[in-house]
């Protein structure tokens, strides 16, 4: 059992379909802010309505993290740190107060083992690093790739372990990972079933059997936060609140 099963809090009276509370979630960890460097916010100004809508909805800050992917995305750390410096100055100009942070979501590849040795990398918190793997086939030396960041002093984040279909109806790696010190994201917008039934059943049985750590909205554009704000009575974004997530102590 991970992080989640040894914090969760039994509750006499159950808060079923009362809606996550966001304010409690505090912080997003995953998310596409800076207009036009990955498949992210388009413009800037669809970058602040997305800010707005994360404030209004509880939010206190949002940590983005642009795609880093050679041959897709290949953001470099200053071209992400130039955009996140242009966004945090639009947001002031906006008197929008959300705090900003960046990182990056970095895709795992031959080129990332390099990266991480060389301490090129954005991470976000106690020096977390989160990562993805590909969708249409599972990862071949995912240990070297977990191993090396932990022997250089980062902590790896696996980023939406649901949306892998090669794991479909299994928890077995993501909790064999937490074991050696992973911790795993949960989409939120997987529980609204954004990705499709299947995807979203997976998420569900990632919290019933704890094996996730974080939860995040993965935005790339507005229109995922009104997903997540019409559906926060679903029942299992419910159960979130009785949660103690790893987000409020970043």
């Amino acid at each position: 059992m991970g992080f989640l099963g040894q914090l969760f809090r039994s509750k006499t009276k159950k808060s079923l379909n009362v809606p996550l509370d966001l304010n409690q979630v505090k912080i997003d960890m995953h998310s596409h802010l800076i207009p036009g460097i990955d498949d992210g916010s388009p413009s800037m100004e669809h970058s602040l309505a997305m800010l707005m809508k994360f404030q209004n909805l509880g939010f206190k800050k949002v940590i983005t993290t642009p795609h880093v992917k050679p041959g897709s995305y290949p953001n470099t750390s200053e071209i992400i740190l130039d955009g996140y410096k242009q966004l945090k100055a639009a947001a002031i100009e906006a008197r929008i107060t959300l705090e900003i942070e960046v990182a990056a979501e970095y895709f795992f590849d031959e080129t990332l083992i390099d990266k991480i040795k060389a301490k090129d990398i954005l991470s976000f918190g106690d020096h977390y690093v989160l990562v993805e793997f590909a969708f249409n086939h599972p990862p071949i030396f995912e240990n070297l790739l977990f191993d090396t960041l932990i022997e250089n002093g980062y902590k790896p984040v696996l980023a939406h372990f649901e949306r892998y279909s090669y794991y479909f109806g299994s928890m077995a790696k993501a909790q064999e990972w937490q074991k050696k010190g992973v911790a795993i994201q949960l989409n939120l917008s997987s529980l609204c079933g954004a990705y499709g039934p299947e995807v979203k059943r997976q998420a569900e049985a990632m919290m019933d059997q704890f094996a996730f750590d974080f939860v995040g909205t993965d935005c790339h554009r507005i229109e995922h936060l009104i997903q997540l704000e019409e559906n926060l009575t679903l029942p299992y974004l419910s159960r979130l609140n009785d949660f103690m997530l790893k987000n409020s102590s970043l």
